[in-house]
C-alpha cells in the first residue's frame, strides 16, 4: 500500500480543518507532521480571570438575605444560607486566589456603583472606586446604574475630580478616579455617534494580546431616569460585540472576552449552578445573546440579574462556551481559567473552566479595606447612626421572593401618607417599583443602636436613589392599564409587580397570559371599583412616573406635582408610625391575591 501514508496525512489535515471550523477559537494540538519534528509540542500561556458584578457599593458586609449565599451542606444535603460579602473579605479572597498564578486579570461586568449603601452613596460612590483600585480591578464594563447620576458623573468616576456640587469630602484630598478603564462599547453620544468611553481594552499576556469588550444592556434607557441617559444611545449587545471583535481581529487580537451587563435566570439558586447540558437550565436575555456572539469570543462574563451561575451555552457553531455571573453585592467571585495558544494567539476553548467561589467571612480582613471603611464610616457616622424608627421583626424587601413584598407595602404606604395632603399633591394611591427596594429592614442591630432600631443609614440602604416623588392624574382606564403593564408589554416575560398602598386591592390570575392576568373586576380602591372615566391622583417616584420599568401609562399622566424625595418620605413615615413601645407592624401581604399558581396565596 504505497500511498497509505499520503492518504493518512490528507485525511488528518481535512479532519483538523473541519474541527477548526467547528470550534472557532479552539487551538488544536499540533501533530508531528505539521512541525516536521516528532518532539515539537504546542505551547500555551495560562490565564486566570477573576470576575465580579453588581457590587452596588456594598463595602460593608450586606445585611439580611442580601448578605447570604445558598449552598448545599455536604453533610445533610440541604440548602443552607451562608453569610458572605464585604470588601474586607473580597479583597482577601481575590488576593489569595491570585497566588501562584503567573497571569491574572480581575474584571467586572457593571454596576459597581449606584443604589449603594450610605457609606458609599453619601459620597457619590467615591469610596467604592477607591476600594476597587486597592482590590486590583483591571477593567469593567458599565452597567445601567453607572448612569444613575448621568454620563458626566460616570466620566468623573473614571477620571477623578471633586463632585461639581458637593465638592471634596476631605480637606486637601481630591478624588483621583479609577485606576481601571470603564468600557462602554454600545453607549454612544447622540451628537458624535462615538462611544462615550473606550469600547475595549487589550491586555498583553507575555506577547499574546487579549481583548476585553464591555457593554451594558440595550434596554438601559427603560430602567434609568431619562435625565441619567440624556443625549445617549444604547446599541444592540450582540451587534456591538461582534463589530468590535472583528476590529480586534484586524489588530491581531485573537483572544477576546466579553463583559456584558445583562444576564439570565438559572433554574437553581445554588451559587455554582452549571445550568445543565447545553445551558438548558438557564433562561433570560443572555441565552440568545450568548448564542449569537462571534465564536472568536472565548468567554462571557455577565451580570445585571443578580443571579449566580457558571454555564456552558452553545455559540453560533453549537460549541459550548463559558457564560458566568457572580450574583451581586460582592458575595461571590468567579474564577475562570483558560489557556492561550502561543502560536495562534487564540483562547483554547476546550481549556476554559469556570467556578463561582463564596466570599466567606471566616478569612482575615484586608487591612487596607478596613482602613478605608473606617475612614468613611467616621465621616458618615453623624448621619448614618441616627435612629429614625423601630420594627418588631425583619421586614423583607430585596430578600422576599413574594410578588407582594412586606417592605414594598411599607414604602408605598409611606409615599401615600406623605403625598395625600392637598398641598402635597392630593395622592389617592401610591405604587413602588420592586427593583427600587434595595435591601431588607433587619431586626438584629447592625451596630450599637440596639435590636429593632432602624437607623438613617439602614433606611438609606433600602431607598438609596433619593428619587423625587411625583403625583400625577390618571384616568381610571389608565390606572387599569398601569396594573396590566406589570404583566404585559415589556414586562410580559419577566413581570414587574408594583407594590401598592394599603387602600388598593386586586387579584392576579397567573394561569392566564399578558394583561389578562389582572382580574379587572377585582380592582378596588378604598373598597370601590375603578371608574374608567374618573380621574385619580397617583403617586410614584420620578423613575416610575416617567414611564420607567415598562410603564408608559405613568408617563401619560397629567398635572404633575413634584414632592419630597422617596427617602425623606420613608424616613418620616418610620418616625411617625413607630416608637420604642409601639414598633411598626409588619404588613400582612393581603393587597394582591395571587391565583392560578397551583396554590392560591395572598
Amino acid at each position: 500500500m504505497p500511498n497509505s501514508g499520503t492518504t493518512g496525512r490528507r485525511t488528518t489535515a481535512l479532519a483538523v480543518a473541519a474541527a477548526a471550523a467547528l470550534f472557532g477559537t479552539m487551538a488544536l494540538p499540533a501533530t508531528a507532521e505539521a512541525h516536521g519534528r516528532g518532539h515539537d509540542k504546542p505551547k500555551y500561556e495560562d490565564l486566570q480571570l477573576l470576575a465580579i458584578n453588581d457590587l452596588h457599593g456594598n463595602l460593608e458586609p450586606p445585611a439580611g438575605s442580601s448578605g447570604t449565599v445558598n449552598e448545599i451542606d455536604a453533610t445533610t444535603g440541604k440548602t443552607v444560607a451562608t453569610p458572605a460579602g464585604g470588601v474586607e473579605y473580597l479583597a482577601t479572597a481575590l488576593r489569595q486566589a491570585r497566588e501562584g498564578h503567573r497571569n491574572s486579570v480581575t474584571v467586572a461586568a457593571g454596576d459597581l456603583v449606584g443604589a449603594s449603601p450610605l457609606i458609599s452613596g453619601l459620597f457619590h460612590d467615591e469610596p467604592t472606586i477607591e476600594a476597587m483600585n486597592k482590590v486590583g480591578l483591571d477593567v469593567t464594563s458599565v452597567g445601567n446604574h453607572e448612569f444613575d447620576e448621568g454620563s458626566a458623573e460616570l466620566l468623573r468616576m473614571e477620571n477623578g475630580g471633586c463632585h461639581p456640587t458637593d465638592g471634596c469630602y476631605e480637606n486637601g484630598r481630591t478624588f483621583e478616579g479609577a485606576d481601571f478603564p470603564y468600557l462602554a462599547a454600545n453607549v454612544t453620544s447622540e451628537k458624535t455617534g462615538k462611544p462615550i468611553l473606550k469600547p475595549y481594552w487589550v491586555k498583553n499576556v507575555h506577547g499574546i494580546k487579549v481583548g476585553f469588550i464591555g457593554v451594558t444592556l440595550e434596554g438601559t434607557p427603560n430602567i434609568v431616569t431619562a435625565e441619567g441617559v440624556k443625549g445617549l444611545k444604547f446599541g444592540n449587545e450582540v451587534d456591538t460585540i461582534n463589530r468590535y471583535t472583528a476590529e480586534l481581529k484586524r489588530q491581531g487580537v485573537k483572544s477576546v472576552v466579553a463583559l456584558i451587563h445583562e444576564g439570565g435566570y438559572p433554574a437553581s439558586n445554588v451559587y455554582n449552578y452549571d445550568c445543565g447540558a447545553g445551558g438548558s437550565g438557564i433562561s433570560g436575555p443572555i441565552v440568545d445573546i450568548a448564542k449569537r456572539i462571534d465564536p472568536a469570543v472565548g468567554a462571557i462574563v455577565t451580570g445585571h440579574t443578580h443571579n449566580a451561575y457558571a454555564c456552558m451555552i452553545p455559540d453560533p457553531n453549537g460549541v459550548p462556551r463559558s457564560v458566568t455571573s457572580a450574583a451581586s453585592f460582592g458575595r461571590l467571585y468567579t474564577e475562570i481559567d483558560l489557556k492561550l495558544d502561543k502560536r495562534t494567539g487564540s483562547i483554547v476553548r476546550p481549556s476554559v473552566t469556570a467556578a463561582n467561589h463564596i466570599v466567606r467571612r471566616d478569612v482575615p480582613k484586608a487591612a487596607d479595606m478596613t482602613a478605608l471603611i473606617d475612614r468613611y464610616r467616621a465621616l458618615s457616622a453623624p448621619i448614618a447612626n441616627r435612629a429614625i424608627g423601630y420594627i418588631p421583626a425583619d421586614i423583607n424587601g430585596r430578600g422576599s421572593s413574594a410578588l407582594e413584598k412586606p417592605l414594598g407595602d411599607v414604602i408605598a404606604d409611606a409615599q401615600l401618607a406623605g403625598l395625600a395632603p392637598a398641598d402635597k399633591g392630593g395622592a389617592q394611591v401610591a405604587f413602588m417599583n420592586p427593583g427600587g427596594i434595595r435591601s431588607d429592614l433587619v431586626y438584629k442591630a447592625s451596630g450599637s443602636e440596639g435590636d429593632g432600631v432602624v437607623t438613617y443609614g439602614e433606611a438609606f440602604t433600602v431607598q438609596p436613589f433619593t428619587n423625587m416623588m411625583q403625583v400625577k392624574t390618571l384616568t381610571g382606564a389608565q390606572l387599569v392599564q398601569l396594573l396590566q403593564q406589570q404583566v404585559s408589554g415589556l414586562n410580559e416575560a419577566a413581570p414587574k409587580i408594583l407594590q401598592p398602598s394599603a387602600n388598593l386591592a386586586y387579584t392576579l390570575d397567573m394561569s392566564k397570559t399578558g394583561a389578562a392576568r389582572v382580574v379587572v373586576d377585582s380592582i378596588k380602591l378604598n373598597g370601590a371599583a375603578i371608574d374608567p372615566a374618573a380621574s385619580y391622583r397617583v403617586a410614584a417616584n420620578e423613575f416610575l412616573a416617567g414611564g420607567g420599568d415598562g410603564f408608559p401609562a405613568f408617563a401619560a399622566g397629567t398635572d404633575k406635582l413634584v414632592g419630597a424625595s422617596d427617602l425623606d418620605l420613608f424616613a418620616a413615615y418610620l418616625g411617625s408610625h413607630s416608637s420604642v413601645t409601639s414598633p411598626l407592624s409588619v404588613p400582612a401581604q393581603t393587597r394582591i391575591t395571587i391565583t392560578g399558581t397551583g396554590t392560591d396565596v395572598d
